[in-house]
């Protein structure tokens, strides 16, 4: 077994890993110790990377060869790489020629590795002439660089993971970090463990998990945080707890600052935000007054309207009290995803250039043109994401390359989105899996290597660079990102007849010293370090050349990047959410990250495993909400806003306000759809949010929408579910796709058996579920094609028809040793059995004593059936009523019964994702005994 040293492909927290391997073939993956940034801890989805690297996997789910749609709604076809590059390169050409460069556009990722992205912005800025390269990014973090450097100077977090264990008070505000960042979450934890006395206060409209280790929680109405934070600071003049040495030493514009937060009065904000006076001074005095204060934000703040206006404030009261350069203090962005801090190094983004340089600035682009050796960068600013597809579906951009990244699941307003896809005479999608709906629009498609197989860099939220290694050759014939590119690029400068050699690359080294040399001099200089060094242990910048070690803190001597050395107040106004609620749209929709998912989960996606925490989507919405409507758990609704609706169950949840909704970003419509009465296919959550974004960042306000919820009346049901041999489970997805169109509501999920996690190799089964709904029964032939699709075909289905009613049930039934269990079933029509249906099969409970029974139609079992509950710990398939029994049983205090929970069931103890959910299960478990 070879071992190999590489980075996890998730969140920005950037831990390191080991992927164990045996040929071809990635067979293990644990935390590397060493790393910095985990120090040999994983989350849930880090834990298993592997599974999803699996021969079942690239056999199913990967883009294997280049593709090519000779016409849109084709099936693509294979071609060879010359042929697809020719015909990429003649294409682009052809558009360049005749509208100019900016009829094309680049739309890429935060998971390219440093050297893909580099080649990309080169590609473009300096061969193509079009500033039109933007990325998934700016759904992200573009407001955490505008506030950066409109406060601070430069896009340069000033902190380190480190400062957690030295911070008096952290701040977490707009990030669920337990979620999120879960790695980074037990570095929290820990440290509050072993200083106590440390306070913490949690800012969200969501009462989420990461709530359960605050002593403080402001439940804030949606896009309120200016105003809270502006309030802050207000009570902190009035209290006397701003340093006004630091200030007058080390800052500008405070003056100004202070004319604005003259009106937040305590009162007012109090109102404004929906929280109480008392908890806005006890915030205040705990954030201004500890020793060290460390602020934690993310995408509450970043994905809004008004999200640099967010991210300014908050540094406004780091800059008011001093609490930044030292550490334990300091606002702290954490990073969505694993290199978008790269990309925005290489000046990846429409409106950058290299090394965090300006493209407003002649200078910069004087710079960035010297270095590539062309004559000049243009100016003319590049459109942005939301920008560059409204772009396209208004035929201003004609030609669209989409790399590693899914647009037509991620982007806001998906109705645009998908009109800018078809409307563009030519898409290229550069992707590693074939599964993802942007897929569907690609004229032509390019296979790319993944996690595992790729080569290069990725930059983390405390600036820490480390290395991706390969373990694998590539499979099939896809190829690295950055190889795709230059061989794109040296076909349009033969066509462009261009003779500069810009594109003379060959390893992956070579890019990145290219780029080292582009952060000469700048606020991130790594000219100090080479890939040996990376190779050795990953490295924070700056790390100038001469320098020894990367810096851990920013700011320390007060010195910032700006003209006067001071950093800024910025004297932001406090401005709403981009779309009210009203009368009409009464409900605020946030969206916002599962705890075992990622992104559009085109790889956690084929692990039914990690769908045991949430099996299926759901709208949630607070208890009152419900009953006003007269809603229960899992009836249908249209959640509908002003551009577009979907249908899903809804489900009661207390982490919510009233008047608030939240749906998973994750929802896309590879796994919720179905379709419109006007015939149109449902695009899952991103139908519904809004395009709407902050004038300076261009981030668009994927965390607010108002919407209406009304209950859907689809009196036809649908269940059908199966296990499934071998890889058939990600086939049958993908066939089960067509089915999704023919119903107003379907969903399609995968499930699977919860083996425990080591044992998941040999003993883990996987499985399909659909589930759909309907005005009226459809014809015949639909739940045929489905049951044969499903296994449910052979002779050894128990079957019940009545058409009349429109009422069909297929349960097969498999013996296995002396037991019979239930391998699939289909619920059409009357779907009342589901509950314990669905527990013989998922739970594979011996079914032999039910017999034809099986077929029947009520909600009560004819025999009794144990169910499970909700799962907790997806690592060893711990469900929430066996924790609650256990719990009965534990005494002590909270710490001993959680140790014991832990000892006895294991939850908990690998990877700790859901310690969260345990210590709050731990206490109602304890309020409960107290009662009793």
């Amino acid at each position: 077994m070879k071992e190999t040293k590489s980075t996890c492909p998730y969140c920005g927290v950037g831990c390191g890993v080991i992927i164990q391997s045996e040929g071809d073939q990635i067979t293990g993956v644990r935390g590397d110790p060493e790393h910095p940034a985990n120090f040999g801890r994983l989350c849930t989805k880090g834990s298993t990377l592997h599974l999803t690297a699996s021969a079942a996997v690239t056999r199913r789910a990967r883009l294997l060869q280049p593709m090519l749609r000779a016409q849109r709604g084709d099936k693509p076809v294979h071609t060879d790489w010359d042929t697809a590059l020719d015909l990429a390169a003649d294409r682009f050409h052809a558009i360049v020629q005749e509208h100019g460069p900016d009829a094309v556009g680049f739309y890429l990722s935060g998971q390219l590795l440093t050297e893909d992205y580099y080649v990309f912005n080169k590609l473009a800025k300096g061969l193509l002439g079009t500033n039109n390269v933007d990325t998934n990014s700016r759904l992200c973090m573009s407001s955490a660089v505008a506030g950066y450097k409109m406060t601070l100077g430069a896009d340069a977090p000033p902190n380190c993971y480190d400062d957690v264990n030295h911070a008096d008070c952290i701040f977490i505000v707009g990030s669920n970090t337990a979620f999120a960042h879960p790695v980074l979450f037990r570095r929290i934890e820990e440290a509050r463990a072993a200083r106590p006395q440390m306070k913490i206060i949690f800012c969200d409209p969501r009462r989420t998990d990461t709530a359960e280790l605050a002593d403080l929680y402001l439940p804030v109405q949606p896009g309120t945080d200016v105003m809270l934070f502006h309030g802050l600071l207000h009570i902190m003049l009035w209290e006397g707890w701003t340093r006004p040495d630091y200030i007058a030493a080390h800052t500008t514009g405070f003056d100004a600052l202070k004319a604005v937060v003259r009106e937040c009065t305590p009162e007012r904000v109090a109102q404004t935000c929906g929280i109480a006076k008392e908890d806005l001074f006890t915030a205040a005095r705990w954030f201004a007054t500890s020793p060290a204060t460390l602020s934690l934000y993310c995408q509450g703040l970043n994905q809004s309207a008004n999200g640099t206006a967010k991210s300014a404030a908050l540094i406004n009261l780091h800059l008011a009290c001093g609490q930044i350069g030292k550490p334990g203090a300091g606002p702290f962005s954490l990073t969505g995803q694993p290199n978008a801090m790269g990309g925005r190094e290489v000046g990846g983004l429409a409106n950058l250039l290299s090394a965090h340089r300006d493209l407003a600035n002649p200078q910069h682009r004087a710079e960035v043109a010297a270095l590539w050796g062309v004559p000049s960068v243009p100016k003319q600013p590049g459109k942005t994401a939301v920008e560059m597809f409204q772009a396209a579906a208004d035929g201003e951009i004609r030609a669209l390359w989409i790399a590693c990244t899914n647009p037509a699941q991620s982007m806001p307003d998906q109705a645009t989105v998908r009109r800018a896809l078809q409307r563009a005479e030519f898409v290229v999608v550069q992707e590693a899996f074939a599964t993802t709906a942007t897929c569907e629009y690609a004229d032509l498609l390019l296979p790319a290597t993944t996690w595992g197989e790729k080569e290069g860099t990725v930059t983390n939220s405390e600036r820490r660079i480390s290395r991706v290694r390969a373990a694998v050759p590539a499979p099939g014939s896809a190829r690295h990102d950055w190889s795709t590119a230059v061989g794109f690029a040296r076909r349009m400068q033969v066509r462009l007849v261009r003779h500069e050699r810009l594109f003379d690359y060959s390893t992956p080294e070579q890019i990145w010293l290219e780029h080292r040399e582009s952060t000469r001099g700048r606020d991130l200089d790594i000219t100090g370090l080479s890939y040996a060094q990376l190779e050795a242990a990953p490295q924070q910048w700056p790390f100038p050349e001469g320098a020894t070690a990367g810096r851990a803190r920013l700011y320390e001597d007060g010195s910032f990047p700006t003209a006067d050395g001071k950093a800024r107040f910025a004297p932001v106004q406090y401005v709403p959410v981009a779309e009210p609620r009203e009368s009409r749209y009464p409900f605020s929709l946030t969206t916002g990250r599962l705890r075992d998912q990622w992104h559009g989960m085109s790889r956690t996606g084929t692990l039914g495993r990690l769908f045991g925490h949430v099996p299926e989507p759901a709208v949630q919405l607070h208890p009152q909400d419900m009953e006003r409507r007269q809603l229960q758990d899992g009836d249908l609704v249209h959640v509908t806003s002003r551009r577009g609706s979907i249908v899903l169950p809804a489900q009661a949840s207390t982490e919510l306000g009233l008047n608030q909704a939240f749906i998973a970003m994750h929802w896309g419509p590879e796994y919720l759809s179905g379709v419109s009465s006007t015939g149109e296919p449902l695009a899952g959550v991103n139908a519904l949010t809004t395009s709407a974004y902050c004038p300076s960042s261009k981030q668009p306000e994927l965390k607010h929408a108002a919407v209406k919820i009304l209950k859907a009346e689809l009196p036809w049901t649908l269940l059908a579910a199966a296990w499934l041999p071998g890889d058939q489970a990600l086939q049958s997805r993908e066939e089960l796709k067509a089915f999704m169109g023919l119903f107003p509501f379907a969903s399609c999920v995968p499930f699977s058996n919860d083996a425990p996690l080591q044992q998941a190799a040999t003993r883990e089964r996987s499985g399909v579920l659909f589930r759909a709904a309907a005005y009226e029964a459809p014809p015949d032939e639909v739940l045929q094609r489905l049951e044969r699709l499903l296994g449910l075909a052979g002779a050894d289905t128990l079957r019940y028809a009545d058409r009349r009613r429109g009422q069909r049930r297929s349960v097969r039934v498999q013996r296995a040793g002396a037991d019979q269990l239930i391998q699939g079933m289909l619920l059409a029509g009357d779907t009342r059995a589901e509950s314990w249906l669905k527990a013989l099969l998922l739970q594979e409970l011996p079914a032999q004593a039910y017999g034809r029974l099986l077929l029947s139609p009520g909600a009560k079992a004819p025999v009794a059936v144990q169910k499970k509950g909700k799962q907790v710990c997806t690592c060893f398939g711990v469900d929430a009523p066996a924790i609650e029994a256990r719990l009965a049983q534990c005494t002590g205090g909270p710490e001993e019964r959680l140790a014991s929970l832990q000892a006895s069931l294991r939850c908990g103890t690998n990877c700790g994702s859901c310690v969260p959910e345990l210590k709050r299960m731990v206490r109602a478990g304890a309020g409960f005994a107290e009662a009793a």
